[in-house]
């Protein structure tokens, strides 16, 4: 006897805090939920950065976004995150802070988003980088993870 469903495919499972660490590290793009006023969910795709000691995801926006309003009136909201394919994903529950926006080249919310982004070789680049934060009116959307689960479904590959 197996422990497939009626459906003869194998059932869902949870996925351990190493499989979600693993999952939310290995991508970059998840969808973002925020909470309209209607009470409707709002949903947008975001690029962030998953924090697992402090257990704090990151996401770039700018101060006039839609999603950095609504998270200042609510601050309800999760991330969904694929995995890398199609039977797996991970959820980040939690309530959002909005930093203010990066007001001078280098403030702390510059440096906070700059930390986000690796990759500067060079201080022109670094610099010009710090610049356009100021410009864009660039916040941080911290999320402190109150709750984190997935599923996987382990679907054997065909050769």
């Amino acid at each position: 006897m197996t422990d497939d469903p009626p459906g003869g495919g194998p059932a869902p499972r949870a996925l351990s805090e190493e499989e979600l660490d693993a999952l939310l590290r290995s991508q970059q793009f998840g969808v973002l939920a925020s909470v309209k006023r209607s009470g409707h969910p709002h949903l947008t795709t975001v690029l962030f950065h998953w924090s697992p000691r402090e257990r704090i995801v990151r996401v770039s926006t700018t101060v006039d976004r839609l999603k950095a309003r609504q998270l200042r009136r609510d601050p309800h909201t999760a991330l969904h995150v694929s995995g890398p394919d199609v039977w797996s994903f991970a959820v980040v529950e939690g309530d959002a802070v909005v930093s203010e926006p990066s007001t001078e080249v280098g403030d702390a919310v510059g440096r906070e988003l700059l930390s986000m982004t690796p990759g500067f070789t060079d201080t022109g680049e670094e610099a010009a980088f710090l610049q356009q934060l100021v410009r864009e009116r660039r916040v941080v959307v911290r999320i402190g993870v109150t709750r984190l689960y997935g599923t996987a479904l382990d679907v054997p590959r065909g050769d």
